[in-house]
């Protein structure tokens, strides 16, 4: 076990063999402290201190090796995390865009129902073509700053609501799906040119920004119905296995927050033609999904086929 573990990224040890080998490790110490108290044969205690001090730095190096344990979190465990849930992803998808359409009609037949969702002097924003997205360019360190720090706060409570049973997650998603839509339907209805100009700023971050959020709570959903549907597992041990795919959705997403939040604070409020943040929005979505769709998928084939 020691020669096929010293090959570069544990290729030669299964999972269920890397648990053995912390058991034999435990008994090689074990043996050496009797043997030690016990043997006057040094070459059997020398060996077993060999193969002790060999297992002693295989052990600890994979402990300590945090750039393989965040590669292999990034190249394989959360696009795998996210595509075992894709179904609770899709739940929360079309709940968001159920209700974007919902919030955009409902807006563009009364703006005032922008109030209802926490959009309250918007509409005097937009009859005055109040462009505020383009004091960003004055301090973009802060605005993006701040910009990142909202959407992380957001998702996490997206997330975080999925402890009531799923239906918090999705009240957040649902509300949010209606705030942006209230949004661009108010726009519509009472100033077309600051709706097609909000359009530009949103579309080189949107795509990433709002699926993020919908990921998170996905994976609140994940939570909530581990609790109300375990299946055949005991709950603890429902929640528990869910809890860990979701906890990895939820950390993935927050790194994707930070490029959403990097190309809202300098790129979308820029002075840059509106073609280029629309490839910009299209092309990271693109990347987005590309990685989770496919990321990690062929090491898990050649795995299944040893």
């Amino acid at each position: 076990m020691l020669d096929r573990g010293s090959r570069p990224n544990r290729s030669g040890l299964t999972a269920a063999e890397i648990r053995e080998f912390g058991e034999l490790y435990r008994k090689a110490v074990s043996d050496l402290a009797i043997a030690r108290a016990e043997s006057r044969d040094p070459r059997l205690i020398n060996y077993l201190n060999a193969l002790v001090i060999r297992a002693h730095g295989q052990i600890y190096r994979a402990e300590n090796d945090g750039r393989r344990i965040i590669k292999r979190f990034f190249v394989d465990e959360f696009p795998q995390a996210f595509r075992r849930n894709s179904s609770y992803m899709l739940t929360s998808c079309a709940v968001f865009l159920s209700f974007v359409l919902f919030g955009f009609l409902a807006a563009f037949r009364d703006p005032e129902f922008t109030r209802f969702v926490g959009l309250s002097g918007v509409n005097e924003m937009i009859r005055s073509n109040f462009e505020w997205w383009k004091s960003l360019n004055e301090a973009n360190q802060i605005g993006a700053s701040f910009i990142l720090s909202n959407n992380i706060i957001v998702s996490i409570q997206a997330f975080a609501m999925g402890a009531f049973f799923g239906i918090g997650s999705l009240y957040d998603v649902a509300y949010f799906g209606a705030h942006v839509g209230g949004v661009f339907g108010a726009a519509v209805r009472l100033n077309p040119s600051f709706a097609l100009s909000l359009s530009e700023f949103v579309v080189g971050h949107g795509v990433v920004e709002l699926s993020t959020v919908v990921f998170c709570g996905g994976a609140g959903l994940m939570i909530g119905w581990s609790v109300v549907n375990p299946g055949d597992l005991p709950r603890l041990k429902a929640l528990r296995l869910k809890g860990i795919d979701a906890a990895k959705i939820v950390i993935g997403s927050a790194c994707f927050l930070v490029v959403a939040g990097l190309i809202e604070g300098f790129i979308s409020p820029s002075a840059l033609p509106s073609y280029v943040k629309y490839a910009v929005g299209v092309g990271t979505g693109i990347a987005m999904y590309s990685y989770l769709l496919f990321a990690g998928k062929e090491k898990k084939k050649k795995a299944g086929a040893n």
